[in-house]
């Protein structure tokens, strides 16, 4: 793949055994380019390493993607300019160019985010065998890692602490440990750390974990470390939504660790109080014990709001019982998500949810019809309850909701979102008021209230009942499990939703299974691979994959089309092949919103 650089190097003449650097530059395309290694950068060079190169009048960055005796063009070389330092192993260079085809990217892309953030000149030695023994590992947490390249898929209650399970995967050499947030990974390396374990938090620390010898903890960007003989990954709360990049290219972090280990040879554990269906699909489920698992999961009240007269308002008489007697020491956090943007219909006489009667998801009206915003299906104004023909709209804001709630409650309210300051919510508040990001920013309260769960419930993403019993399972971790007292109240309109059946019963296997249906008669992931495509050049490029045999394309719907294929290996290869058209262009495979 080798091409020539800008001329202005010495003539290559009849030279043979080159020594010859194949660079990739850190540029927005991916022509591999041939330089001369001089002698004297000769030891520091390998692939992965990071360098200096004279492209076109100017110098760039780079990684040395592979090494030759022979160049691959006639014309002149130009030497490597200087060695910048340590950069992804061979391996991670090999798994960014994998990664690249399955996430439709380029590979300079990816390997700016295996790269260590500073300079890397030289690696500390492997840290010593520690005298004190190494800590020990719980049989029932030994006996979940498989041996081989195999996967489990562990589902935990909720509240449950995944430390035993760390250290039970941390005891395989060079393990892998990935959390959802760069918080959670703190947290888990210092635990690891009281328990004698030589530690690397990446990416601060990725020289250390490039040495090898300790386990390394990280986030999403954590599935490129450096590990030299990994031994076992483990990713905890897998379908966490913080593991895939919303960037192009959209890779997840828990399926590049899966391919990792694969390639490694290692086994690799995902966790999860409700997996999702491509873990399940990844590997064997394990499960605990029913009593422990349904100890994990809070009490749950539904609140059928179809039951309220018309203009009940946000709250029902049950949530502003709560707000009252809500104190500063066993706090209430309700949840309204999105701030108010999404909008629902409800028919104006019977205050049913309009909903398609193919996927259950939320539909919009106009032009006379309700169109669905998942599947694209449209029907006249009826409602499939009672067949009024009159639709009324749901609005709902989290500052509004904040006022009316402080004025039935007589209690201080206090608003947390994305939007408010960092940091933990106001103390002395006993009632809190936000979106999702509430649930991330509070350690613990008595009760949790979603105030509008049928947002989460019929959102417009086939992912949609996945997300929302996620979100029920980060509830259930504020307010602690049944013994724990734990409360949780939903208000819905749906209150026979297969979502709240599992979350009643602590079974999301419950919705794993009408999941797993829903999905195959719909033809959405993982029943298949779904790439999202938008931009001005979006157009030009579909129509080049067109006519390619088992790819579909659908679409346009708000300037954006879906590509659909049987599987990955179909539909990336359809990507990598099609042309690209000039223009902005954005793929995104595996999209969360879709």
């Amino acid at each position: 793949m080798g091409t020539p650089l800008a001329p202005g190097g010495s003539e290559a003449g009849a030279r043979p055994q080159l020594a010859i650097a194949r660079v990739l530059p850190d540029l927005p395309f991916d022509k591999v380019f041939d330089y001369l290694i001089p002698p004297h950068l000769a030891p520091e060079v390998r692939v992965g390493t990071m360098v200096r190169v004279a492209l076109h009048g100017r110098r760039v960055g780079g990684w040395v993607v592979g090494l030759a005796d022979e160049p691959a063009t006639d014309r002149a070389l130009q030497p490597l300019t200087r060695v910048t330092g340590w950069g992804p192993p061979p391996d991670v260079v090999a798994l960014a160019k994998w990664a690249a085809w399955r996430w439709a990217g380029r590979p300079a892309q990816l390997l700016g985010t295996a790269s260590p953030p500073r300079s890397v000149r030289a690696l500390p030695a492997p840290p010593a065998a520690a005298p004190a023994p190494r800590p020990t590992v719980d049989p029932e947490a030994a006996a979940v890692v498989p041996v081989g390249a195999e996967v489990s898929v562990v589902r935990l209650p909720p509240p449950a602490d995944v430390l035993p399970l760390a250290l039970a995967v941390a005891a395989r050499d060079d393990a892998l440990i990935l959390t959802p947030s760069v918080a959670g990974a703190a947290s888990l390396a210092a635990r690891l750390r009281q328990e004698g374990l030589a530690v690397a938090l990446v990416p601060q620390e990725w020289a250390r974990a490039a040495a090898g010898g300790c386990v390394a903890v990280g986030a999403r960007a954590g599935a490129w470390a450096p590990r030299p003989g990994l031994g076992a990954v483990l990713v905890v709360d897998e379908g966490d939504e913080a593991y895939q990049e919303e960037r192009a290219p959209t890779w997840n972090a828990r399926d590049v660790a899966l391919e990792r280990a694969r390639r490694a040879g290692a086994p690799c554990v995902l966790t999860s109080p409700c997996p999702s269906l491509e873990a399940l699909d990844a590997g064997r489920l394990v499960l605990g014990s029913r009593t422990e698992e349904r100890a994990g999961w809070p009490v749950l009240d539904v609140v059928d709001r179809r039951q309220e007269p018309p203009g009940a308002g946000l709250y029902s008489a049950r949530l502003v019982a709560l707000a009252r007697a809500a104190e500063p020491g066993a706090r209430l956090v309700c949840v309204l998500n999105r701030k108010g943007r999404a909008r629902l219909l409800a028919c104006a006489t019977c205050r049913e949810l309009a909903r398609c009667e193919a996927c259950g998801a939320a539909v919009d009206g106009g032009d006379g019809v309700l169109r669905c915003r998942r599947c694209g299906r449209e029907r006249p104004v009826v409602c499939l309850a009672c067949g009024a023909g009159r639709m009324a709209t749901l609005r709902v804001g989290v500052t509004r909701a904040r006022e009316e709630l402080e004025v039935l409650a007589g209690r201080p309210v206090a608003e947390v979102s994305a939007d408010s300051a960092a940091g933990p919510p106001p103390a002395g508040v006993p009632v809190l008021v936000g979106t999702e990001a509430v649930l991330h920013r509070v350690g613990s309260a008595s009760a949790v209230a979603f105030l509008d769960f049928d947002q989460e419930l019929l959102a417009p993403r086939y992912r949609a009942a996945e997300a929302a019993l996620g979100l029920l399972a980060r509830a259930a971790r504020v307010v602690g499990g049944r013994s724990a007292g734990g409360r949780i109240l939903v208000q819905t309109r749906v209150p026979r939703h297969e979502v709240l059946d599992a979350a009643l019963h602590a079974d999301p296997g419950r919705l794993a299974l009408v999941e797993a249906a829903r999905r195959a008669a719909l033809r959405f992931p993982p029943e298949t691979a779904v790439a999202a495509v938008s931009g001005a050049a979006a157009a030009a490029f579909v129509a080049g994959l067109a006519g390619v045999p088992e790819v579909d394309v659908l679409g346009p719907a708000h300037d954006r089309w879906l590509v659909r294929a049987p599987d990955h290996g179909v539909l990336c290869t359809a990507l990598a092949a099609a042309p690209r058209p000039p223009g902005r262009l954005r793929v995104e495979v595996d999209p969360l919103r879709a």
